[in-house]
C-alpha cells in the first residue's frame, strides 16, 4: 500500500489571549438596587397617597417615572460582572 504525505507546512493556531476579568465599578450594585426600589417606592406612594403634594400634579406621569426607574435598575444588571 503506498504511503500517504506528510504535512510540510505547521498547523495553525491562533495567538494565545490572556484572560482578564472584569469588573464592574463598585458604584454598580447600589445604583441598580436603589433605582429598582425608588421605583418601586415612587409607584406604591402614588397608588396609596396619590394626593402628596408634586405627585398630584404630575398623575399618570407617575407610573412612567417609576417604570422608568425600574427598567434603568434592569439595565444597569446587565453590566453587571
Amino acid at each position: 500500500m503506498p504511503k500517504s504525505k506528510t504535512r510540510k507546512k505547521a498547523v495553525y493556531t491562533p495567538p494565545q489571549k490572556a484572560q482578564t476579568v472584569k469588573v464592574s465599578p463598585r458604584w454598580l450594585a447600589p445604583l441598580m438596587v436603589a433605582c429598582w426600589l425608588i421605583g418601586i417606592v415612587w409607584i406604591a406612594v402614588y397608588y396609596i397617597a396619590p394626593s402628596v403634594p408634586g405627585m398630584s400634579a404630575l398623575g399618570n406621569w407617575n407610573l412612567l417615572i417609576g417604570f422608568g426607574l425600574i427598567i434603568v435598575g434592569v439595565v444597569l444588571s446587565t453590566r453587571w460582572r
